[in-house]
């Protein structure tokens, strides 16, 4: 993850054919960068009195001309609120650099799309067993990093957006419409750049990501295509390097993650729909902080893009500490939580008697979580989430104790309807969820349907209502924070 949450910055070159596309040593070709031959004092040893060797000193010509490029795009960009095609390029360029560790991307072989394509298989079978669920999975892929970019790459632009949008449009917002007048020109400045960062900052973290990631579900969101179980083999592989794990047992593993989360998705229609509009209720509360927008206007300096990083860096924009804002993060978080407490129990019941590392593995899982992974990073950085450990424990328990208690179908029943799912209360007091009177919404059911035939108007059915009303909030619903 970038040091720099909403960086400005080059993105290194890509070679393309051999030396031709590397960088040449500035001090090729011609005198030393501060003599006659440099009047404009770029490169190493420029003198500091020449304001272009201050701005531009440590670059050669080479890379001046892409930093005014990008400089370029940046200022011309008058597309949405997030640069995509610039997201597009950077990820890539960052995929392409490897990860830290020295491993580079690579093109997905035969054998290895057929390794994946049994994994994937067998963890559909092994899971028929141990959730009411069909199987989610219309076809099996095997990604490389690259790939993975590109398949995902529409889920990110429908989960950013919102949080960019609302961010730009609050930039505006916060100035008196005096002062918006005078200022749309620089506020129209500071939007269009304001996008091309956070198309950078997001190309630049979605090709991080990239590096670690094992499938298409690995922060509790359907990123890739609907119905397409993926794993990503170099990344499974560097998963399981130093785990003293078989390789077939860590591919299988995680296959059944990825087979449990395209069920759930599959088979909960309106699941993700919930989770993505949970993160858009939560970007309708972002607010700017009022003097430091008026400090950067005030000292806004074109040349010097690098202070729209740094006020994003210092907390210019933060979401509203209001209840409101205070119940959609909860939500979210609840609702995440409980995806990943499913998938967890779920799996660990197929995979115990079947995988001699299945907790191992799973602890491992667990961990990489609780040490706050590549995915929660990502995710904070752009959203300002994160899933938080505890929850992802609890969730877990109280879907095990739910199998106990009520079976497969009971338990996988409660994901019928939102209303229906344990809430953030219920998670501190699991047996207190599992051993409660189960709603009965049978009733209620039947009477919808008879008014959809048109048979008349039907009754309400009979309940002591009066007696629930302490219960319920001022909208009539139940009151407990989801």
């Amino acid at each position: 993850m970038s040091d720099t949450p909403f960086g400005f910055g080059l993105p290194p070159e890509e070679p393309e054919n051999g030396d031709e596309g590397k960088k040449k040593d500035p001090t090729e070709g011609g005198q030393s960068a501060g003599g006659m031959g440099n009047p404009f004092g770029f490169g190493p040893g420029a003198g500091g009195d020449n304001p272009f060797a201050a701005m531009f000193g440590s670059m050669n010509p080479n890379d001046l001309g892409a930093a005014f490029q990008q400089l370029g795009q940046m200022l011309s960009y008058e597309g949405g609120p997030v640069n995509w095609d610039m997201a597009k390029q950077i990820a890539r360029q960052t995929v392409s650099q490897g990860t830290p560790d020295g491993t580079k991307d690579a093109s997905v072989g035969p054998s290895e799309r057929t390794s994946v394509d049994e994994a994937l298989r067998l963890a559909d079978l092994w899971l028929d067993g141990v959730t009411s669920m069909p199987s989610g999975s219309v076809s099996t892929v095997a990604w490389s990093r690259a790939e993975w970019v590109e398949a995902t790459l529409p889920a990110w632009q429908q989960l950013v957006d919102p949080v960019a949008e609302r961010v730009g449009l609050a930039m505006g917002d916060v100035l008196p419409e005096e002062m918006q007048a005078m200022a749309g020109p620089l506020i129209g400045m500071m939007r269009s750049m304001g996008g091309a960062m956070f198309g950078q900052q997001i190309g630049q973290a979605v090709g991080t990501l990239a590096g670690e990631v094992v499938g298409s579900t690995d922060i509790g969101l359907p990123l890739g295509p609907a119905g397409k179980a993926a794993l990503l083999p170099l990344n499974v592989e560097r998963f399981g390097k130093d785990l003293s794990v078989p390789q077939d047992e860590v591919r299988l593993y995680l296959a059944l993650r990825e087979a449990a989360h395209q069920r759930l998705f599959a088979h909960v229609p309106w699941l993700r729909s919930h989770l993505f509009g949970a993160v858009e209720a939560y970007a309708r509360g972002i607010k700017v902080d009022p003097s430091k927008l008026e400090d950067v206007v005030g000292q806004f300096d074109p040349s010097q893009p690098e202070q729209l990083q740094d006020a994003l860096q210092q907390g210019m924009f933060q979401p509203e500490d209001t209840p409101g804002q205070k119940a959609s993060l909860a939500r979210l978080e609840t609702a995440l939580a409980l995806v990943e407490g499913w998938v967890d129990a779920v799996v660990h019941e197929a995979a115990k008697s079947r995988l001699t590392s299945s907790d191992a593995l799973r602890e491992t899982m667990r961990r990489r979580r609780a040490s706050g992974g590549p995915a929660e990073q990502t995710f904070a950085t752009l959203i300002g989430l994160q899933l938080r450990p505890r929850r992802l424990r609890d969730a877990s328990r109280l879907w095990a104790s739910l199998t106990d208690a009520r079976g497969l179908e009971g338990r996988d029943a409660l994901w019928a309807h939102p209303d229906m799912l344990p809430t953030a209360h219920d998670l501190d007091d699991p047996d207190g969820f599992v051993h409660h009177e189960q709603a009965d919404f049978s009733e209620l059911d039947k009477m919808l349907g008879e008014a959809a035939k048109g048979s008349g108007k039907p009754k309400a059915p009979e309940s002591d209502a009066e007696d629930q009303g302490d219960d319920k909030g001022e909208d009539g619903k139940d009151g407990r924070d989801r």
